[in-house]
């Protein structure tokens, strides 16, 4: 098997780990970390030769880019102290916690090694937790802080890794110096992604076609990290930057064909993409092997206290900073989404796994110093950070879904109800509104105009049958069966329509590009 054989494998094992992850009630990046595992063990499989400068801009962007489709600058906004408290100051934390046991424990390890070995493994990966914790039912509060960790956390931990590898590197280390790469870091990533947002967002108008507009969002996000990072800034928070700005200004209500096809586009993507990241970690079960080969009980022992100090810190961390946001949300006009248990806290807390970014930093460290001599036990912490990675996602990433299930953490499944009516109220009501100003400025047969008010009522029972009154309801009830079996005949007939259409495809003379733009034509209708 080569290198593209293996890609093809991988791309597959994407797509059916999504079905069988269902089935098993299993994560399908766990899933796809195993089957990287094993695959890494085979004989026959060839070691992955990819340059571990090309991991993060080759995976992070699109990854980050889809995770920022499923939240809002908003959400993030009304968040900011507990993502702070998780993507910043805990990323601080851990990363000097690691270096202090891993400069204690592992013979000769610099500090400056330490630190980058700490800020490597210090954040949780985004795609994991996000990917675990949406197929849980978590409460919202808790997917958001933890989509808002994750995507923030590589933001700090990236910083503090190029700062500790360029003092091991130089031998020098200046912390006005670190400070300073830091704000600037953060400065010219946001304006990075703020002037290629704004950029794309009029470049999407011009081109107008639904099909151009997605492949310039699957370009934007690879644009904006690159250029961020040949201004030594951060590709990771400008990438981000421009994701959020596309979502909340890019965002066209009547643009139905654009958002449904690029819904599609942006699941098959993160689909693919998350599966060959995680598969990826499996296989590098092949290094880690060679490099403990002769050493594995000292080499295991090591990886273990740092992942005790990983799990054991961010717990530590949790209790006070959770209890410290409750006391800080009870003096605050407005909801913030906090974890209101220690049972929401304990999954947080289990829910810190490692992942796509740690590889790609740990691969990432320099094979030689400037003097010219070997980096400083570069194969070591290249093993620890690969024991951190599959000790977290593995078994912190099957054993999540019990833990949710035992602690009966799920959904406030009312409240969300609750919002859904509400957000149905607000459609039919505002239905209602746009057909009194028609009827202001046109002159409407009186039957036309019961009846599109009637629709207009629909619109919001359709959303959620909850909202009409409860002597409406029965009515309702037989309409919406009638309605029903409406649809259900229509579909019926224009499956008919479609079929003979594309039977005609296959006829002598028949142009397949007419064929198509029919055929579509019919799609589109099958959608209303």
């Amino acid at each position: 098997m080569d290198q593209l054989a293996l890609l093809f494998v991988l791309l597959l094992g994407a797509l059916v780990s999504v079905p069988l992850g269902d089935r098993l009630g299993l994560p399908a990046p766990v899933l796809m970390t195993l089957f990287g595992g094993a695959l890494a063990v085979a004989d026959f499989v060839p070691n992955v030769n990819i340059p571990p400068e090309l991991i993060l801009p080759g995976l992070l962007p699109p990854l980050l880019y889809a995770a920022v489709r499923r939240t809002s600058w908003r959400q993030f906004a009304a968040n900011v102290r507990p993502i702070f408290l998780l993507a910043v100051a805990l990323v601080f934390v851990t990363t000097v916690c690691v270096a202090f046991v891993a400069n204690a424990i592992v013979p000769g390890l610099p500090i400056a090694a330490a630190v980058a070995l700490g800020a490597l493994i210090a954040p949780p990966d985004p795609v994991a937790a996000t990917s675990v914790a949406g197929q849980l039912g978590l409460p919202r509060r808790l997917v958001s802080i933890l989509e808002g960790e994750g995507l923030f956390n590589d933001v700090t931990a990236i910083v503090l890794y190029h700062v500790a590898i360029a003092a091991a590197v130089s031998g020098t280390f200046s912390p006005w110096r670190a400070g300073l790469d830091l704000v600037l870091s953060a400065v010219v990533a946001l304006a990075v992604g703020l002037v290629l947002g704004w950029g794309a967002n009029r470049l999407m108008d011009l081109l107008g076609d639904p099909t151009l507009q997605i492949g310039m969002t699957l370009l934007v996000p690879y644009a904006s990290y690159v250029l961020a990072e040949k201004l030594h800034g951060s590709g990771v928070l400008a990438v981000l930057t421009t994701a959020l700005f596309l979502a909340e200004y890019a965002t066209d209500a009547d643009d139905v064909m654009t958002r449904l096809a690029g819904h599609t586009f942006w699941d098959i993507i993160d689909t693919l993409v998350t599966g060959v990241a995680f598969g990826l970690i499996g296989l590098e079960l092949h290094n880690a092997i060679r490099t403990a080969a002769g050493r594995w009980g000292e080499m295991l022992g090591w990886a273990a206290a740092v992942v005790g100090v990983v799990v054991v810190v961010r717990l530590l961390w949790l209790l006070p900073a959770t209890w410290l946001t409750k006391r800080l949300h009870a003096r605050r006009d407005y909801d913030e989404e906090i974890p209101v248990s220690w049972r929401e806290t304990v999954v947080m807390w289990w829910s810190g796994m490692r992942g796509v970014a740690s590889v790609a930093l740990a691969l990432a460290v320099p094979l030689e110093t400037d003097a010219g001599t070997p980096f400083p036990d570069r194969d070591e912490i290249i093993f620890i950070a690969f024991g951190v990675i599959v000790a977290t996602l593995v078994l912190q990433g099957l054993t999540l879904p019990w833990l949710v299930k035992r602690l009966g953490v799920q959904a406030d499944s009312e409240r969300e109800k609750d919002f859904e009516k509400e957000l149905a109220v607000r459609a039919a009501k505002a239905a209602k509104r746009r057909l009194r100003e028609i009827e202001q400025v046109e002159e409407l047969p009186e039957e036309l105009s019961e009846q599109m008010l009637r629709r207009a009522f629909d619109i919001g029972i359709r959303i959620s049958p909850d909202m009409g009154e409860e002597e409406r309801r029965e009515a309702q009830h037989q309409r919406a069966k009638r309605i029903k079996r409406v649809r259900r005949i229509q579909n019926e007939m224009l499956s008919a329509a479609r079929h003979e259409v594309l039977a005609a495809r296959s006829e002598p003379g028949a142009d397949p590009e007419i064929v198509d733009r029919v055929l579509r034509h019919l799609d589109v209708r099958s959608l209303r």
